[in-house]
């Protein structure tokens, strides 16, 4: 892709990041104004659905790496992951992850007042789970130029470690050991 269409694309993304975070701000705040002494339970409800939906690309992101990593460069097969990849982590994963952590954080202060050693560990194992995140989506980049280098057996590895965070704060959230 040429530099000119670089640069549109990165428009184009930039255009939909403002659009989603304004149409997100006002949906919350009409919510908010709406719900009142009920936001507490509303803001729970999307928190949970936008962890299923961030926990499920992650899930899926790194399966279908290692599918990719078995095709040839440039086949039409590979060209389909790429947009398969490109959409999931644009459209499904990246808004999933700000909608957690948006309303992950409210919660925590509202609920918790960003007390308790449980709810330090969860974020603390959120912010590596962020981190693996973008580790996904540099690799999304790095396909997309077929400039990947890591093997299936990496990326089956590596489509392990969300499902190892994610029962660890489940656990912190419902138990609460400390």
């Amino acid at each position: 892709m040429n530099n000119a269409g670089n640069e549109n694309s990165t428009g184009q993304a930039m255009k939909r990041m403002v659009i989603g975070i304004v149409v997100l701000v006002v949906a919350t705040a009409l919510l908010y104004l709406v719900a009142g002494e009920g936001f507490y339970l509303w803001a729970k409800a999307i928190h949970v659905i936008a962890v299923i939906a961030w926990m499920a690309g992650m899930l899926y992101l790194p399966r279908l790496f290692v599918y990719h990593v078995d095709v040839e460069k440039g086949s039409v097969q590979s060209e389909t992951f790429k947009v398969m990849e490109r959409r999931l982590l644009r459209g499904i994963i990246n808004p999933a992850m700000t909608v957690t952590w948006v309303f992950g954080l409210w919660l925590a202060w509202k609920g918790f007042g960003f007390q308790g050693g449980w709810l330090h560990a969860k974020i603390a194992l959120v912010l590596v789970l962020s981190g693996l995140h973008g580790y996904l989506a540099g690799a999304v980049r790095k396909f997309a130029e077929d400039k990947n280098e890591k093997p299936a057996r990496h990326w089956r590895i590596v489509n392990e470690i969300p499902t190892l965070l994610m029962i660890a704060i489940v656990i912190l959230v419902v138990v609460k050991p400390f």
